[in-house]
């Protein structure tokens, strides 16, 4: 894996696997990589053949956050840079966070910076137990980016995100685990494949039901209860009308496994 190509995308059926791909550098995030894995999110969201995304890092890091070395090269210019550089990777956050399928982190080792924010992003999150997790906006004198103070405070409370923000520390991958930023760890060289493995599992679900899932989810936090109801009630609604619906029900009724993927291609195929 080279920096040729700052992401890799790999499609295995209905899991597509998007690799930052940038290892010498610590898969460190500079424009065409936040470009490209916008570009990467987009096409994931508007494919229906997609049923799961993995997200993961070549070579020994997950993603060291911004191209520190580029920021220093920008000079007077660094604001511009840097609305350009979120610009691109808000617009993938917004994706990948958004998009009617799953999508699984495979933290491989240390994420940093918006590197903790896209390893946290997932819906799932297996991380190395040789993983590590740090902020790091602290030593350079930065604010965070990437959605990290959107996320932490729903995974782990205000308090305990004005703390982690403020003194910065290195988690291990178990500390990060205890918090609640981590699903589970996985041995260290088994993160992908188990990854892999978990999306083609959550791949044969029923992927339409899990995208309203999501969208509920992001949206309970701002909600009244009251409004969250009558959400929940639309959206259940129209999963009813779904190809994978129907077939969910009545697999049920016949006792026997649901074909999801093949409901949906029909639906695609008419």
């Amino acid at each position: 894996m080279t920096d040729e190509n700052p992401l890799l995308i790999e499609r295995q059926g209905p899991v597509v696997r998007l690799i930052l791909n940038r290892p010498q550098a610590g898969n460190a995030i500079n424009v065409e990589m936040a470009k490209a894995l916008m570009d990467a999110a987009i096409d994931c969201d508007e494919d229906p053949g997609v049923r799961c995304v993995v997200l993961t890092g070549a070579g020994r890091m997950f993603c060291v956050g911004g191209d520190v070395k580029l920021f220093a090269s920008a000079g007077e210019r660094i604001p511009h840079l840097l609305k350009e550089l979120t610009s691109y990777l808000h617009s993938a956050v917004s994706r990948l966070a958004r998009m009617q399928k799953p999508l699984i982190t495979a933290v491989n080792g240390p994420a940093a910076g918006a590197g903790f924010s896209l390893a946290l992003l997932g819906d799932i999150v297996l991380a190395s137990d040789g993983a590590s997790f740090t902020l790091a906006y602290g030593k350079l004198g930065l604010s965070p980016d990437g959605g990290s103070t959107w996320l932490l405070p729903r995974l782990i409370g205000l308090r305990r995100a004005q703390e982690l923000m403020l003194t910065d520390p290195t988690l291990s991958a178990a500390q990060a685990a205890d918090l609640g930023l981590v699903t589970c760890l996985v041995p260290a060289g088994e993160v992908e494949a188990q990854a892999v493995a978990l999306a083609e599992t959550v791949a044969r679900g029923g992927i339409q039901a899990w995208g309203r899932t999501r969208e509920l989810l992001l949206g309970a936090y701002g909600a009244s209860l009251e409004s969250h109801l009558e959400a929940e009630a639309r959206s259940i609604a129209l999963a009813g009308r779904g190809a994978e619906s129907r077939e969910g029900i009545a697999a049920f009724v016949e006792r026997r496994a649901a074909d999801f993927i093949a409901a949906a291609a029909a639906k695609i195929d008419a």
